[in-house]
């Protein structure tokens, strides 16, 4: 705020100017300790989901190092954090605010003819910062840092097959198959039942046997176990065939796993890739003959189309949803600051659970869009950006009338 003369001279207006400035360093400082406490946690939480599924059972187990473990938490990390920002930033200010309306410090700053906008402004141009940095991981460093991660646990499909093969439960890592493992002692297996699938839902060989043993074979990349005792039924349309043999060799085909990952998903391309597959997608032509009628030209128009749209959906609810929750963090400010005034409680138990509900609603309509991502004709894509209009209305609507202590 830069000064006239006749303000320098008068006492009243530089009397305002410094407790502003205090109580603006006091804020932001209270809100990025906040932000960087709730953030940790958060992404603490995101982490387990991740880790504890698919790394940390490894390590349990003596089958990867420590390092590898701490190098695949960097790798999530990133992607961690595209959730953890917004639902720790509204978290910070849920509780920020609260306290700072439970301890009267805000009927103070009141008193003292400083409005609740001018307080609050460090704190709106925080919330912009955050959603550039948020935009940063959703749009180029979360999806990297996914597929990374995937690469990685790829690359360690041949050395970790004893892993890879858990007792009891049903595994699916390898194309064409599902196994079950009663037992596996470092690679020696019990009791196993194998299905070679036909396709995705049905299955036209069960295979078991009686023990097993893993023979990995890095250099050739592939997966081989040797079935002792072991029966096959398979399927046909001419009835049952039954074989049985006193060892069996199955190549699990580990190029196969390798080759999934050449090309990441669509959730775990970045921006730029999306833009590409899009674009790719949208410049698809149908072929015609010079025979075809009009009516029959404008009929094949129509359902290419139709096809595009079944290819495209997906690409553009991934595409707008990156760009939409890149702003979650102005409209979480926007509604945490008065509602962390208005409720009055410097607990923080209270904050969290209303952030926890917030980032539920915010949640669902991302999700209500992805859901529908495969019916284009409820434009999905622009469901995802609802919640942010939703949020900086109401945001918008609060602060008002916070500001005016209605």
């Amino acid at each position: 705020m830069k000064l006239t003369g006749e303000d320098a001279a008068n006492p009243s207006t530089c009397a305002r100017i410094q407790p502003l400035k205090t109580l603006h360093k006091y804020l932001t400082g209270q809100v990025l300790a906040s932000l960087l406490l709730t953030v940790a946690v958060f992404a603490f939480v995101v982490l387990l989901l991740n880790v504890l599924h698919d790394v940390l059972p490894l390590l349990l187990g003596g089958h990867v190092s420590l390092w590898l473990v701490l190098k695949a938490i960097g790798l999530l990390m990133p992607f961690a954090c595209v959730y953890a920002l917004p639902m720790g930033f509204i978290t910070a200010t849920l509780l920020v605010f609260g306290r700072f309306s439970a301890d009267q410090e805000l009927t103070a700053a009141r008193a003292g003819g400083v409005s609740l906008l001018s307080l609050i402004t460090p704190i709106l141009l925080l919330s912009l910062f955050c959603c550039g940095l948020s935009a940063w991981f959703n749009l180029d460093i979360g999806p990297r840092s996914r597929v990374a991660f995937v690469k990685l646990r790829s690359s360690l499909i041949a050395d970790l097959a004893n892993a890879l093969i858990p007792e009891g439960r049903p595994i699916r890592d390898f194309p064409g198959y599902i196994f079950s493992v009663e037992k596996n002692h470092n690679g020696e297996l019990e009791n196993l039942i194998i299905l070679r699938l036909q396709n995705e839902t049905n299955y036209d060989t069960v295979i078991r046997a009686a023990r097993g043993r893993l023979k990995p074979e890095r250099a050739n990349n592939q997966l081989l176990i040797d079935l002792y005792d072991a029966r096959m039924v398979a399927f046909g349309a001419h009835g049952n065939q039954i074989t049985t043999s006193p060892m069996v060799t199955l190549n699990l085909g580990l190029n196969a796993v390798t080759n999934r990952i050449t090309k990441p998903k669509v959730s775990d391309m970045t921006f730029w890739q999306l833009r590409q597959e899009l674009r790719e997608l949208e410049n698809l032509n149908v072929s015609v003959s010079g025979t075809n009628s009009p009516a029959e030209l404008r009929e094949q128009l129509a359902s290419l189309q139709k096809q595009k749209k079944d290819f495209t959906e997906p690409v553009l609810v991934a595409m707008h949803g990156q760009f939409a929750f890149s702003f979650a963090c102005f409209g979480f400010a926007l509604v945490g600051i008065p509602l962390g005034i208005r409720v009055h409680r410097r607990e923080t138990n209270i904050g969290i659970a209303i952030a926890l509900m917030l980032v539920g609603v915010y949640y669902g309509f991302i999700m209500l869009g992805e859901g529908l991502s495969a019916h284009p004709e409820f434009y999905p894509h622009l469901i995802l950006w609802v919640p942010n209009f939703i949020f900086q209305a109401v945001g918008a609507v609060l602060l008002w009338r916070a500001n005016r202590g209605i």
